[in-house]
């Protein structure tokens, strides 16, 4: 049974959590169940909480990056060319496009939050993922996190821990910009004495008829990958779209 870690960010700073991808049963999708360490909890949404969490929180909320890992079976795609195929949502309503050889992993939704990652089988370190989070009624378009620019300079500055003592994760960020109602943000990680960690994210909302919902879509490769893996990441994340 495969462990893969899980950045995302609790009440005061980002916390580390761990997916466990498990054997699928027969003729069923591989599942993913999320095991949370017991002194640092991941923050839920605001219904599990029991309040509505503040607009910063939120925000952090997008800074996910899933690293790879191994789930048995690839879910059915429909082809859409020898080197591309469409994973449909039906019911979390969007679509992506993926390489032909990638597989698929989902996360058990508990209603307001749940996440699918992509990724190639012959690395630990590029994938994409789509993660999808319950909002508060305050919470109606983008822009009520403010315009990308300051979005992403709160969601980029509420990673970095450079700054401590000894330095912790060096976050910086790289580009971003807003189209159709989306949110893109090209940023980088890194850990002391680890490999710099690229990240495009595609962030936008949307509702399921109840209550709108944050979905966050993030690839990510490393610095001695980006030649193989930068490109088929970007056009993964450039192809999300909502149905």
């Amino acid at each position: 049974m495969a462990s893969i870690g899980w950045w995302c960010c609790g009440h005061v700073q980002p916390t580390l959590c761990n997916l466990t991808a498990s054997k699928a049963d027969k003729g069923q999708s591989p599942s993913i169940t999320l095991d949370r360490h017991k002194t640092k909890p991941c923050l839920r949404s605001s219904i599990q909480e029991g309040r509505l969490i503040n607009r910063r929180q939120l925000i952090f909320l997008t800074a996910v990056a899933v690293p790879a890992f191994a789930v048995p079976n690839a879910l059915p795609l429909n082809d859409v060319s020898e080197d591309v195929r469409v994973y449909t949502d039906d019911d979390n309503k969007f679509k992506i496009e993926i390489p032909q050889e990638w597989q698929v992993g989902t996360g058990e939704s508990n209603g307001f939050n749940s996440i699918t990652a992509f990724y190639p089988t012959e690395t630990a370190n590029s994938n994409v993922s789509v993660v999808i989070t319950g909002l508060g009624p305050d919470f109606t378009r983008m822009e009520s996190f403010g315009k990308v620019d300051e979005f992403a300079q709160t969601l980029v500055s509420g990673l970095d821990r450079s700054w401590q003592r000894p330095p912790g994760v060096a976050a910086k960020l790289i580009d971003c910009k807003s189209s159709n109602g989306i949110y893109y943000i090209e940023y980088s990680l890194q850990n002391p004495g680890e490999s710099r960690r690229y990240l495009y994210s595609a962030i936008g909302m949307a509702s399921n008829g109840w209550y709108n919902r944050l979905y966050t879509v993030t690839g990510q490769f490393v610095e001695e990958e980006t030649d193989k893996y930068a490109s088929k990441v970007q056009k993964v994340v450039a192809s999300f779209r909502f149905i």
